[in-house]
């Protein structure tokens, strides 16, 4: 390890708080262990101690040049390189007074800085000066999630874990923390090899979803025309998805609206086709229409005054609620749908959405992510060798845990945000924060899971983006994802349109040489294709205009 820490420790016993600098006082000794780049903190209480935050601090220098990539909390919170003159987005205005807004992010649990030069992430995270990484990155989140603070004011990055609603007794590991430099592919090399994650099963895919034309209000003859397109046209996908709006509410897995019948016959006619198929759930969630909730509310995540907890405004103005992963009837229930779903149906990959929201509450002297990891566990479980691809999930509970991940937001249907949205939560619908995930986050491509940028679109109708904003959206999917879903009907398709879809989903050798903001509003991308180098991209991702190609 080539970082010298200091160490501040804010603590509670016997109803008193209590702040230590240094590793050793009357109520516990911090004891550090070291390996090549990889250091590990464990406390060793003399006294049962609560509300503990350990803060681990080291000199970090920063120049006007130097980017900063702090990792959001979840798969969908806007992630990428920041200029250290930049502040971190955050909820703004009179959003501040929704609260199911705060519910999708860490707003609640986390204080943002007010400052410019000032990033928080969790997991992992990185300064970049031209070619030179310095990567700090946690081993595991299995005991906590790790808060990565980069201070371009102070010169110093500090780390924390959150251990909220924690008491401990016993020895307790804090940090399992790494530390890297080197160039950008080598640094992450380096991190991921360390965490021995299993093999991946699959290297990427192509497919279609029915989210993004349909929504809630598909049908089974889209299900039917959509599916029968492909064939029609001769284009070859690996998955067909299903996504929300085959269940009359969400929370009722099991039951089907009856337009789409028999489900075992529609995965049934999906695979006639030769194609794999895929349904999305969200395994955590219910809504006050739901039988789930109408019948089962003591399966309700509630909070410390014992209020039912909201995920989210989806689905419901008022909000969604949330199942307890730690009841064992929720589990006996999910493992029921995902026995039907899997064995029954025969579905061969399920897309398990809004999964964040089950770690929204310590509890049980569990901290978030501890909740998180173990839910993890449980859906690999329940899973088996079939396919997940997660969402809304926060990255390090899933690393090797999820086959395929989305890595970025919703893409809009348009590029252009309204002017209300900017004040709005970090994982809101946005084509222009999709997009710079899929940039930023390609270091987790093929190494942790399968990165998911979301769709891209081709057709021309039910859009309100160019055809240029359009294309730059599949090229920056196509350079940096390893899931290429479309959401079209292909068979409205001009033949200029069905030649792009053959070339976007035909495997092809990349290598990103350099990707970057140039200035705050373009973006250059330098790559490889098929043994041509030197390939250039350059967009203004503000407007979705191409500057050079």
């Amino acid at each position: 390890m080539k970082k010298t820490f200091e160490f501040l420790t804010s603590y509670c016993v016997d109803g008193l708080f209590y702040t230590i600098k240094g590793l050793s006082c009357d109520h516990f000794d911090i004891t550090l262990s070291e390996r090549e780049e990889v250091i590990k903190v464990t406390i060793n209480p003399k006294a049962k101690i609560s509300h503990l935050k350990i803060n681990m601090e080291c000199v970090h220098l920063y120049n006007p040049q130097t980017r900063v990539f702090a990792n959001g909390y979840q798969s969908w919170t806007d992630s990428k390189e920041f200029f250290i003159d930049e502040k971190m987005p955050r909820i703004r205005g009179c959003a501040k007074l929704l609260p199911t807004l705060k519910a999708y992010g860490d707003e609640n649990f986390v204080k943002y800085s007010p400052f410019k030069g000032v990033f928080h992430g969790f997991t992992y995270g990185y300064t970049r000066d031209l070619n030179k990484v310095c990567l700090f990155g946690s081993m595991s989140e299995r005991n906590g999630y790790t808060i990565i603070t980069f201070n371009s004011r102070k010169n110093c990055v500090s780390i924390t874990k959150e251990l909220e609603g924690v008491e401990i007794t016993k020895p307790y590991e804090v940090f399992d923390l790494g530390y890297f430099e080197g160039e950008y592919d080598e640094v992450f090399d380096r991190y991921f090899s360390l965490q021995n994650l299993p093999a991946l099963k699959i290297k990427n895919a192509t497919g279609y979803t029915s989210w993004y034309n349909y929504y809630t209000n598909v049908k089974k003859a889209n299900i039917i025309q959509d599916l029968n397109s492909f064939e029609e046209k001769n284009i070859s996908i690996d998955f067909f998805q299903i996504d929300d709006g085959y269940q009359t509410q969400v929370g009722d897995w099991l039951s089907i609206k009856p337009d789409f019948g028999d489900m075992k016959e529609v995965a049934d006619l999906i695979h006639s086709k030769k194609i794999k198929a895929g349904l999305w759930l969200a395994p955590f969630a219910c809504t006050r229409k739901s039988k789930i909730y109408k019948e089962h509310k003591d399966w309700l995540l509630v909070d410390s005054k014992g209020r039912k907890v909201k995920g989210g405004n989806n689905w419901d103005p008022l909000g969604f609620y949330v199942l307890d992963i730690l009841k064992p009837q929720v589990q006996d229930y999910l493992k029921e749908v995902f026995d039907v779903v899997l064995n029954k149906w025969g579905f061969d990959m399920v897309k398990l959405d809004f999964l964040y929201a089950t770690c929204m509450i310590p509890r049980q002297n569990k901290s978030r992510g501890q909740i998180m990891c173990e839910a993890m566990d449980f859906l690999r479980e329940c899973v088996g060798n079939k396919l997940i691809l997660g969402c809304g999930v926060p990255l390090g509970p899933a690393f090797g845990k999820v086959d395929l991940c989305r890595i970025g937001c919703d893409v809009g249907l348009k590029w252009h945000p309204n002017m209300f949205d900017k004040y709005l939560h970090r994982e809101r619908v946005s084509t222009i924060n999709g997009i710079n995930n899929s940039i930023f986050r390609r270091h987790l491509n093929g190494k942790t899971f399968v990165n998911d940028p979301d769709v891209f679109f081709l057709r021309d109708y039910n859009i309100k983006m160019n055809e240029e904003q359009r294309l730059i959206l599949a090229d920056v999917n196509k350079l940096f994802g390893g899931v290429l879903f479309v959401s079209d009907n292909i068979a409205t398709y001009t033949n200029q349109n069905l030649k792009r879809l053959e070339d976007l989903l035909k495997t092809d050798d990349i290598e990103i040489v350099s990707a970057e903001y140039i200035t705050k509003s373009l973006i250059s991308i330098e790559y490889n294709i098929n043994g041509i180098e030197s390939q250039e991209l350059v967009f203004d991702i503000e407007n979705g205009v191409i500057v050079r190609d």
